[in-house]
């Protein structure tokens, strides 16, 4: 399973491309807003960070509209992957985008026929939105794994991306369950870092090398 960083921060993008453990970033209109920057310069700036796909969200809510938006979209960067929430005019959209060779990830799926229809209709990825759904009580891990599985059936090469992480147990749930992509917070990713007994051992390698040390330098 591959992670992507989601988020709309530099300076978390830096340091976790620094990690090389990300191979890709997912953004949303909330992320860009937080940051308080020109969203096509984010992007740009981005894509010049992380060779993988970056996901940037088209806001337009008609057909030829949202078509329009994501050509310039995709003009930003050859990496550029335009994201588009499942609806109507979402997958007709889509579905013309994908014929001009342009990437969609479809987000804000909550549903395995939503997964149905973006793969129809040409999306190169799904988001399932984990967290969100667990939020109203529902198992979002379980729809990553019944879209898992629809795809392994049918042949389908759309990949999953499991959105909405909200934990690290989240990441080892959607691996579990054969997600392509876990998109993660970047307070998540530095989370699945830490474990108190890998603190413990460092603390105590650490402790018996200066101990090791002195007792050399006695010598």
């Amino acid at each position: 399973m591959e992670l992507f960083i989601d988020t709309a921060n530099i300076e978390e993008i830096k340091e976790a491309n620094s990690l090389g453990i990300i191979s890709g970033v997912t953004t949303n209109p909330s992320l860009c807003q937080k940051e308080g920057r020109d969203f096509k310069a984010s992007i740009k700036e981005i894509c010049g960070i992380v060779s993988g796909p970056v996901s940037a969200e088209a806001v337009s809510m008609k057909c030829d509209e949202i078509v329009k938006e994501a050509e310039v979209l995709a003009k930003i960067a050859p990496n550029v992957v335009v994201k588009i929430p499942i609806f109507e005019d979402g997958l007709a959209a889509t579905s013309k985008l994908a014929k001009k060779g342009i990437k969609v990830n479809m987000t804000l799926i909550f549903s395995t026929n939503q997964a149905i229809l973006a793969a129809k209709a040409g999306a190169a990825f799904v988001s399932p939105f984990v967290g969100r759904l667990d939020d109203i009580g529902q198992d979002g891990v379980d729809l990553v794994a019944d879209i898992v599985s629809i795809y392994k059936d049918y042949g389908i090469n759309t990949k999953v991306i499991s959105a909405s992480i909200r934990n690290p147990m989240h990441v080892t749930a959607s691996a579990r369950v054969g997600a392509d992509i876990a998109t993660v917070p970047f307070n998540v990713l530095k989370a699945m870092v830490k474990h108190p007994l890998t603190d413990i051992g460092i603390e105590k390698f650490l402790s018996d090398w200066q101990v090791l040390q002195t007792v050399t330098s006695k010598n």
